[in-house]
């Protein structure tokens, strides 16, 4: 089988059902984004030391695929079991979700406090948490745009918003493990 089928070669595409849209349609660009963050996420997680962190993302990007999925259908499935299929990934949003809040307070009960925005960087594996907490955010604001037309699951947008929290977190757990952040003064 052919990788290129030509269909897409006049800026259109197709979501699943087949309904052909624009490339640049607000669909598109919301799975785009989670794509783009997906691919983000492997190279963060060949740049971590903890097989547990390696463990989280890995996990992460297989749950991107089901919120892709997702995104790619503008009709409910009318298929019942693509229908339950996507009732349990809305269940698994909110066991990542209170799996990343878990995660969240774990780290940031060891991190010193701090009022003042951190600028990314530290080391190569923080500052890709930090391009992934950018990705993500985008990716989140792509699906409001959407959800403004046509309604998302809710659970799907606190998942990638506090998928955004916790690379935010873990890129400062990443800085400290190997250098002293560095905080903007304003100025």
């Amino acid at each position: 089988m052919k990788i290129y089928t030509r269909s897409g070669d006049k800026g259109s595409s197709s979501l699943v059902g087949g309904e052909r849209v624009l490339k640049n349609d607000p669909r598109l660009e919301a799975y785009g984004s989670t794509d783009e963050l997906n691919a983000q996420l492997a190279l963060l997680r060949t740049l971590l030391n903890s097989e547990e962190d390696k463990k989280q993302i890995l996990d992460l990007q297989k749950h991107l695929f089901r919120v892709s999925g997702r995104l790619a259908c503008r009709k409910p499935p009318e298929n019942d079991k693509m229908r339950s299929l996507f009732q349990d990934y809305a269940r698994q949003d909110l066991e990542f979700t209170k799996q990343l809040e878990k995660a969240i307070d774990n780290i940031q009960e060891k991190l010193p406090a701090i009022n003042s925005f951190v600028i990314p960087g530290g080391s190569q594996a923080a500052a890709q948490a930090h391009i992934c907490r950018t990705v993500c955010r985008r990716a989140e604001r792509k699906c409001i745009a959407v959800h403004q037309t046509e309604k998302l699951d809710e659970s799907l947008l606190t998942f990638l918003n506090r998928l955004s929290d916790y690379l935010y977190i873990l890129s400062r757990q990443l800085c400290l493990d190997e250098a002293d952040e560095l905080y903007w003064d304003g100025k």
